[in-house]
This record gives structure tokens, C-alpha cells and sequence, in this order.
């Protein structure tokens, strides 16, 4: 009985399939909408104040055990999101993300039980080289998660994009994405490598993975 509770009370959400329909399609997903101009705007505040504050540190290479800062490689300053200390527009980000965990996890059955975020701040002239968001001795991070913080008026010629290397029918190919802000691009993990190209204005996000066990 309750399992038909469950799923009377289910209702399909079209944004959701279509992330799902992308990533079994071509293993990545571009969503335009999933925040609103108001909420990025929150965000975007939230981390300019904790930046304000010198509450990021310089990104290093590695899981959090073993850390090592290579300037050759990536450039970004981060600082780490708390669910259980989060500002109000965190609140709001990890309760969308949340409600899409759910779904993935009621859908797809991708077993997604962790979840781990920070912010992400690029100054002028720094980069991330070709890369996969995978340890050596750690693989559960199964979903990559970017979104956006960057002003309004962010052209092109600013920077930053996120190339994305695909194998399509035997072939690399390569997926440019610029960094407008609200954009949010999720990805497999496991599977995609990529890279930020040299950032020619101070590039804002909030990036994070989806974890299995």
C-alpha cells in the first residue's frame, strides 16, 4: 500500500528528463533555468562575501588526504560548502540539488548518496588543465555539477570556458560551454575529461560532485 502511495504522489518533471535524456544520450547536460536571475544573484553575493572575508584558499591537486597546490595546473581559489552552516541561498542551492538527488535516485537508481560542493573563484590570467574528476584510489564521485555565478553581462571574450572532451563514434571531439551566468552543466565524472580555458576576467561558480558509496 504504501509503495502505491509513492507513486501516486510521484509527478514527472520535465527538466529532470530532460538531464536525464542528455546524460544517457551524450553523458553530459546543459540546463539554462534550473536557478532563477534572483537566486544566482544570491548566490553570487554569498560568495562574493565569504571571498571578501579571504574564506577561500588556493585549489590543489588531489582528494582532500592528499592535497598538493600546482600553479602548472590549476589556478582557482575555493572554499567549501557546509549544508549544516549554509547562508539562505545556500540553503535554497543544496534544496534544489537535493530534490534533484531524489529524483535521479528514484528514476535511474544511480544510488547517489553523497554529495560535496564549494565555490570556486578563478582571477584573471588562471586556467584548469585537461583533467577527469576522478581519484586513483577513490571513484564515487559518479555526477560533476557546475554552475554559473558570473555578472550579467559576461561575453565570450571574457574567458573561462569549459571545454568538454567527447568520444563520438570513435573520435574526440570537443564541447565548448562559456560560463553565462545561471548555466549549470552536469556531466559523468568518470567518463569526461575537461578543462578552463585561461580566464581573461575573474570567473565565478559554484562546482560539486554527486557521490555513490
Amino acid at each position: 500500500m504504501e509503495e502505491l502511495f509513492e507513486q501516486l504522489d510521484f509527478i514527472e518533471n520535465p527538466q529532470y528528463e530532460q538531464i536525464i535524456s542528455d546524460l544517457m544520450d551524450q553523458q553530459y547536460s546543459i540546463v539554462e533555468t534550473f536557478f532563477t536571475e534572483e537566486e544566482v544573484h544570491a548566490l553570487r553575493n554569498s560568495l562574493l562575501d565569504n571571498y571578501k572575508e579571504d574564506s577561500f584558499k588556493k585549489a590543489a591537486i588531489g582528494n582532500k588526504v592528499n592535497e598538493n597546490i600546482i600553479k602548472s595546473i590549476r589556478g582557482d581559489h575555493i572554499m567549501w560548502l557546509d549544508q549544516n552552516q549554509a547562508t539562505p541561498a545556500e540553503t535554497m542551492f543544496f534544496d534544489k540539488v537535493n530534490n534533484l538527488i531524489s529524483y535521479l535516485n528514484r528514476t535511474c537508481f544511480l544510488g547517489i548518496l553523497q554529495k560535496e560542493f564549494h565555490y570556486a573563484v578563478y582571477p584573471t590570467g588562471t586556467f584548469y588543465k585537461r583533467h577527469l574528476d576522478t581519484f586513483q584510489n577513490d571513484d564515487r564521485r559518479k555526477l560533476s555539477i557546475v554552475c554559473y555565478l558570473n555578472n550579467e553581462n559576461w561575453l565570450p571574450e571574457n574567458g573561462g570556458e569549459l571545454v568538454l572532451y567527447l568520444n563520438e563514434n570513435g573520435e574526440e571531439t570537443e564541447k565548448v560551454i562559456y560560463p553565462f551566468p545561471g548555466r549549470m552543466v552536469i556531466f559523468e565524472s568518470q567518463i569526461i575529461e575537461h578543462e578552463v580555458k585561461p580566464v581573461n576576467t575573474r570567473r565565478l561558480s559554484i562546482t560539486g560532485w554527486l557521490k555513490t558509496r
